[in-house]
């Protein structure tokens, strides 16, 4: 049988026969859910619950000194527990008396398209996976840690909600080279983005939130260059490995501004064919 699930050999769980056949098993469930049913309860394996527990508890101290108030503030909403890896119906549950978003589960990385354009819906596409248990603080893809701990604190605080939306407004009228200055910004803002400058960051981006390695090392590895959208568009990334780029605003409040006011352009911009009399 083919694998739903194709994983590069240098994935730690390239050569471990029962990952594979765990992923290719949540892929299914992922691949057979409807849009609009609840999410796929997983029965999360004892040894799944502990690379859960081993993040969280290597993660807490950085928070601490990190994160952001809006990751502050939604986190204790979750209600997460350290030594149990929660189900998407339950975060649902709580992010719909909030701010409207849900996790709707994938088996896997979808087009910079498929993902944005949900957003506009307040539908956010969530792994449910988890990664290898012999690299718990590290993975090289989205797993279900990052969905919970980067994005599902964040998806609970209004302007962070306002602002993927505004993402996914912006994808349902671009053409393919603005959805990859749309995948680019999106990136850099609210998967790696950072705030503040010589006195100390803030972290905003998801992706940062939920990789001990890279949330305890970017000060002093990363290139950090000021905010500016135009750049930001213009620079590649690689979703593989650690940042070698990331881009700080001086505040969530002008990173913020900065993003609605280029968004909105492109929402406003006219589409081929109006205001056209030929």
């Amino acid at each position: 049988m083919t694998d739903l699930v194709q994983l590069d050999r240098e994935h730690p769980g390239f050569r471990d026969r029962i990952y594979r056949a765990r992923r290719n098993e949540i892929a299914k469930l992922a691949l057979a859910h409807r849009l609009g049913d609840p999410p796929p309860h997983i029965a999360y394996a004892p040894g799944e619950h502990g690379v859960w527990k081993t993040a969280l508890e290597h993660l807490a101290p950085l928070h601490a000194r990190y994160a952001c108030d809006a990751f502050k503030r939604g986190w204790p909403l979750l209600g997460f527990h350290s030594d149990r890896i929660a189900q998407l119906t339950e975060v649902n549950a709580i992010l719909a008396g909030h701010t409207g978003f849900a996790l709707s589960p994938v088996a896997g990385l979808v087009t910079p398209r498929v993902f944005m354009a949900h957003l506009a819906s307040r539908r956010f596409l969530a792994t449910q996976y988890i990664r290898h248990e012999s690299a718990p603080l590290y993975t090289p893809e989205p797993d279900v840690i990052h969905e919970l701990v980067g994005h599902a604190a964040l998806l609970a605080d209004p302007e962070f909600a306002r602002i993927n939306r505004l993402f996914g407004e912006a994808t349902l009228v671009a053409d393919e080279e603005t959805v990859q200055k749309l995948i680019r910004v999106y990136w850099y803002a609210l998967e790696f983005g950072v705030v503040g400058g010589r006195s100390g960051f803030q972290v905003v981006g998801a992706g940062l939130l939920s990789s001990f390695g890279e949330l305890g090392r970017f000060e002093k590895e990363a290139r950090i260059a000021a905010f500016d959208i135009e750049s930001i568009a213009a620079t590649p990334f690689d979703p593989t490995d650690y940042q070698v780029n990331l881009f700080a605003a001086g505040s969530v409040g002008e990173m913020f501004g900065a993003l609605e006011d280029w968004l909105g352009q492109i929402v406003r911009r006219p589409q081929v064919g109006e205001g056209s009399l030929g």
